[in-house]
């Protein structure tokens, strides 16, 4: 959501030979500052300097929603998505939200992708066996070992959100500013090494 790499198409009108004592503006500096803590509305397109930001339901919601793009389910998914909307938007499609700007948003994306990846955790570690109603004598097997196919979907979806925290991650320190409760990294990935699971994240 953060603007500061658009590239702000414009037409440049300024003449060649600007007159003896002429004010010349870079124009596209110029715009880029403006953009700079701009946030863009993903339902309407329009530039604000603060959104709302809540969950929604809706399948159509995954289109508004940051992490729901690397979801493979996300046509037909009825989950909470973390989604960000303008104003007007939210009205529209009756959002119950919190309004922020450009680091408020940034602090709320990077703790709801920590928390997504603690349900991927928690999903490798013990909740699979539930969905799949396993039997006692493979209660002590790995989701690989029980089925490939959903383990590849649950490790696929765990990696995208890993990439989406080291950009997150990255934005904030880019920008000098403090990583909220920076002592989870090191926890997350303590834990998936303990499950025997490469991460991202570090060693």
């Amino acid at each position: 959501m953060d603007e500061t790499s658009y590239d702000v198409s414009y037409r440049n009108h300024l003449p060649q030979a600007p007159l003896s004592g002429a004010m010349q503006i870079d124009w596209q500096q110029a715009i880029n500052d403006i953009l700079a803590k701009k946030l863009a509305c993903p339902r309407c397109g329009s530039f604000t300097d603060d959104v709302l930001i809540g969950y929604l339901r809706t399948p159509e919601a995954a289109e508004w929603a940051p992490l729901c793009e690397g979801c493979a389910k996300k046509d037909s998914c009825d989950a909470r998505k973390f989604v960000v909307l303008c104003e007007g938007c939210s009205t529209e499609v009756r959002l119950r939200g919190r309004r922020v700007d450009e680091d408020g948003f940034m602090s709320a994306l990077v703790e709801e992708c920590r928390r997504n990846l603690e349900e991927t955790l928690d999903y490798l570690a013990d909740y699979w066996r539930e969905d799949l109603d396993v039997d006692p004598e493979e209660m002590d097997k790995r989701l690989e070992d029980v089925d490939a196919e959903l383990f590849e979907e649950e490790d696929s979806w765990r990696r995208y959100l890993e990439e989406q925290y080291l950009k997150i991650h990255q934005w904030f320190r880019e920008r000098r500013l403090a990583v909220p409760n920076p002592g989870w990294r090191s926890e997350y990935v303590e834990d998936m090494i303990g499950l025997g699971y490469v991460t991202l994240l570090g060693d």
